[in-house]
């Protein structure tokens, strides 16, 4: 029986095991196999709208929560929510370059 089903298709934060290495991870549940998960991350590279999935199996998760905070796509978080300064992409502060005023 799937563990996570209930989460399909909200954005989801995980910390799994790959090795000896904790890892963290967020993205869209779109899959729950009752053996694994699978996340999918949409991002725009050079202009372009790019996806990124992978699978996670259960044995490796050692926390999965619900996210709270942006959506998937950053664009959109811009559009629907303009004032929010929570989900406004900030660029940070470069050691060797002066920031921008």
């Amino acid at each position: 029986m799937a563990r996570y089903c209930k989460l399909l298709g909200r954005r989801i934060e995980v910390q799994y095991r790959a090795g000896d290495v904790f890892l963290p991870a967020t993205g869209i549940l779109v899959g729950d196999s009752g053996k694994s998960i699978f996340l999918e991350e949409h991002f725009e590279q050079q202009g372009q709208v790019k996806s990124f999935r992978w699978e996670i199996p259960y044995p490796f998760i050692i926390r999965l929560e619900e996210s709270i905070g942006a959506p998937a796509n950053p664009r959109d978080a811009v559009e629907r929510h303009p004032g929010d300064a929570l989900l406004e992409p900030r660029r940070a502060p470069l050691k060797n370059r002066p920031e921008e005023i």
